[in-house]
């Protein structure tokens, strides 16, 4: 009797342990999946959806003056932007992009995809409108745009030593950039461009413009530029145009 009693609270302890290992993965995964779910490693040589993916969270990582493209393809340069990903964040650093890797990512992601220290809220358009549209290209081009934008931005934040940055300008629609007096080709009408100071003045404007050189952004102005002395602009159009001459750029 002693020994049925014996394996009836066994199978029992052993069925509790399965319904909580499940309970447990079944959360982890959910947590991914809000936004989006890496089902395979990735390294040098491969290439797909599931790349690009990562190129846009990592890009910020991948070293002094190089704007990464976001091609799908997993060569030298998303390899070292991971390598820098995985250092910033305490991860051993081999450039592979695995389960330690994605973990951490998670970590640092909202459902809505946006990183964690910045908020759709902050770069959607200005002058109050709202919302993503009447620029230069469609209001899905502007949110990915924005999306990669942020995600420098997320880079630049934790270069900075996770001293919070505050957006003082994201999105503008074309009737927006005109009435604040924008430039007639602004990165903002295409929600490439982001406006940042630090909160109570820290950091910097010139800090932040000279980390935002190791951050993946192709364009930066900052103190020294006209009509940047209040804040500095950075963003991720192809190439490279930094002036922030009273930072030493």
């Amino acid at each position: 009797m002693l020994s049925k009693i014996y394996a009836a609270l066994a199978a029992s302890a052993l069925l509790l342990a399965g319904l909580f290992a499940v309970s447990i993965g079944t959360a982890s995964t959910a947590s991914a999946d809000e936004c989006y779910t890496w089902t395979r490693t990735l390294s040098s040589g491969t290439s797909g959806a599931d790349v690009s993916q990562l190129q846009i969270r990592v890009a910020g990582w991948a070293g002094y003056g190089v704007n990464m493209g976001i091609d799908g393809s997993y060569g030298p340069q998303t390899v070292a932007a991971v390598k820098g990903f995985q250092s910033a964040y305490g991860l051993s650093a081999d450039g592979v992009a695995g389960p330690a890797t994605y973990s951490k990512i998670y970590s640092i992601q909202d459902p809505d995809c946006s990183p964690a220290h910045f908020a759709w809220s902050e770069v959607d358009g200005g002058c109050g409108q709202g919302g993503y549209s009447g620029g230069k290209v469609s209001a899905t081009t502007v949110k990915e745009n924005l999306k990669r934008a942020m995600w420098r931005a997320e880079a630049l934040r934790h270069r900075l030593g996770d001293k919070p940055l505050a957006v003082t300008s994201g999105f503008r629609s074309i009737s927006c950039n005109s009435s604040v007096g924008g430039a007639s080709s602004s990165q903002h009408m295409y929600g490439t461009a982001i406006d940042l100071t630090g909160v109570g003045g820290t950091p910097s404007l010139c800090s932040i413009a000279q980390q935002a050189r190791s951050a993946g952004f192709g364009g930066i102005f900052g103190p020294g530029y006209p009509g940047h002395s209040d804040h500095t602009h950075v963003d991720i159009r192809a190439g490279q145009v930094w002036s922030a001459s009273q930072c030493g750029i």
